[in-house]
């Protein structure tokens, strides 16, 4: 199965908890209301890079998506120990590929005929968004 999905794509989170500062106000409006603690921010709407792909897990780590807080020992050779925030990977369900116009678009794949230098035809797979019908 090919990735639709590669590295150095744009995507953007498409499932999990708003980001919306509205609506995350509202929800706790909601649950002040009812005695019950607050909600953070989530990663839904955000956008980033993609900047590894892990294809035996279907996960892919996203620059600046589902940061996670790692504390770490010092080393042995002076390392420096402390608190550091991470990127950790997300499954690829739930993120979108952007096209050009800033949206998230479902991918497909086409197989187009290519002529080669010394008239040959090669067929090939081309990635191309489903709801513009231009290529990736």
């Amino acid at each position: 199965m090919s990735m639709k999905i590669k590295k150095g794509d744009l995507v953007q989170v498409i499932t999990g908890r708003t980001s919306d500062a509205d609506k995350i106000a509202k929800r706790n409006e909601t649950r002040a209301e009812k005695g019950k603690g607050e909600l953070t921010a989530g990663d839904k709407g955000k956008q980033g890079r993609v900047l590894q792909v892990f294809p035996d897990t279907q996960r892919v780590l996203v620059e600046g998506v589902n940061r996670i807080t790692r504390h770490n020992k010092p080393g042995y050779n002076g390392q420096a120990g402390g608190i550091e925030q991470v990127e950790a990977p997300i499954h690829i369900s739930n993120v979108a590929l952007v096209a050009d116009d800033g949206k998230p678009t479902r991918v497909g794949f086409r197989e187009e005929k290519v002529e080669l230098e010394d008239g040959r035809t090669k067929t090939i797979r081309v990635r191309y968004s489903k709801r513009t019908g231009k290529d990736i």
